[in-house]
């Protein structure tokens, strides 16, 4: 084996061949590099007279630096005598030993969660609802594959999507178990959909303009709050997603334009960028006066620790959705299992909306509003490019890397558009205000 001196210019030139190799600085310090790609730090050493193979960690993700003190502090124990893979072994037996399923979930979610995903508060929210009562003071390292498919079996009845979701949290965070060495191996293996998980269906709902028209009107009477009623109206008017209307914000919005960074997904956290949506005077009317945020949350708010209070949360998406599904024809709460009410049972009784007051419309939720918003716009004859500038969707093709325009121009006109037509379609005015769709603006 070739003795060199690691710099992680060397180490990142190092390019994978047919067989794996290994590269050593000498004294056992090595990086192996596979036919895949993966380059290992490992220190090498005789303990016994036997040949051992310590895992210093994979590189990028252990540095250079990192690797080098992991060897030299492992090195240290064999000239003391010690087994440093039998101590690493031991080490993390203790570790699993202790971790129960509550130790796991608040490690995950404040070690992890918070600092990786946007959506960390739904992870916590499932994870304490549905997960630790089932499996309560378990240790980690004993849940199997059989109990995870007795949790989800358990959730029957409550939706595909709710199960998938919950699956998804529950495999993130024994996936991070193993990587933290706090279980040997996740429980979350060879589940396929249509078989251990549900087939979730793609939505295709839309609204036709008559129950768009049943749907504007019918808002001011359902057992929904102001607030909610106007979101739902702009999701409809503008087509962004519910939980980014919900969280507007006043300093986020400069004259007739709201700028905003789009919901984080995998492609936005790559490419970072800000979405600019045209709002027209009826978008204007909803938005209203006022400072913070645009739709405030009446949720109780826990002052800070010198007595101040904090600025007042938004709505939330779930807020939105529960609001909808509530309103919806032929709509009943679903019975808790095992809650039986009576006179003398403290837990509240689940809010039925009257009949007169729901909504007369068959189901949808709010991002079929979104979809409708889309679908109507592309009817008027706005071309599908402008469509997705609308609804913050990146470009698609090389035509991301060099196609730079904003299309500001195009969906100030197109929002314009599909404003006319929708208060033609809500006041039963005649189409003769609806401009068709050009594709240059006027300033």
């Amino acid at each position: 084996m070739k003795v060199i001196t690691f710099t992680d210019t060397m180490i990142r030139k190092l390019k994978p061949a047919e067989k794996k190799y290994t590269r050593g600085e000498g004294n056992g310090f090595t990086l192996r590099v596979m036919p895949s790609g993966v380059k290992t730090w490992l220190y090498v050493y005789a303990f016994q007279g036997k040949r051992c193979e310590m895992n210093l960690g994979g590189y990028p993700a252990v540095t250079l630096e990192t690797a080098r003190g992991r060897f030299d502090a492992a090195r240290v124990r064999v000239k003391n005598g010690f087994d440093p893979m039998e101590e690493k072994e031991l080490a993390a037996s203790t570790r699993r030993n202790a971790h129960t399923v509550s130790d796991l979930i608040e490690d995950y979610i404040g070690k992890y969660a918070k600092l990786k995903k946007s959506s960390w508060k739904e992870d916590e929210r499932i994870l304490y609802k549905d997960v630790l009562p089932v499996w309560k003071s378990r240790k980690a390292k004993d849940i199997t594959r059989r109990d995870v498919m007795q949790l989800l079996d358990g959730m029957q009845g409550r939706g595909n999507g709710i199960i998938t979701n919950t699956f998804k949290i529950v495999r993130r965070m024994f996936a991070y178990a193993v990587k933290r060495e706090i279980i040997s191996t996740t429980p979350c293996y060879a589940f396929e959909k249509g078989d251990e998980l549900p087939t979730t269906v793609s939505r295709e709902r839309t609204l036709s303009l008559e129950e768009i028209k049943l749907l504007w009107l019918g808002l001011d009477k359902a057992a929904i709050s102001g607030d909610i009623q106007r979101i739902l109206k702009l999701i409809l008017l503008t087509g962004q997603r519910s939980g980014e209307v919900a969280s507007m914000h006043r300093s986020e919005i400069r004259g007739r334009w709201w700028e905003f960074t789009p919901k984080e997904t995998k492609i936005t956290k790559e490419i970072p960028r800000k979405q600019r949506v045209y709002l027209t005077d009826a978008a204007l009317a909803l938005i209203g006066e006022g400072e913070g945020f645009v739709f405030k949350s009446r949720a109780p708010i826990t002052p800070n620790e010198d007595g101040t209070l904090p600025e007042p949360r938004h709505i939330t998406e779930r807020a939105i959705s529960s609001a909808v599904r509530g309103n919806l024809l032929g709509y009943e709460p679903m019975k808790r299992i095992g809650v039986k009410h009576s006179s003398t049972n403290t837990k509240k009784k689940p809010f039925v909306v009257a009949e007169d007051k729901r909504l007369n419309v068959e189901h949808f939720t709010p991002h079929d509003l979104r979809r409708t918003c889309a679908t109507c716009m592309s009817n008027l004859g706005i071309s599908d490019a402008i469509v997705d500038a609308v609804l913050a969707h990146l470009k698609k093709g090389e035509i991301r890397t060099y196609n730079k325009n904003n299309y500001d121009k195009e969906k100030q006109l197109a929002l314009e558009t599909w404003d006319r037509k929708l208060h033609s379609v809500v006041s039963g005015s005649k189409e003769d205000n609806v401009i068709p769709f050009q594709k240059r603006a006027t300033t």
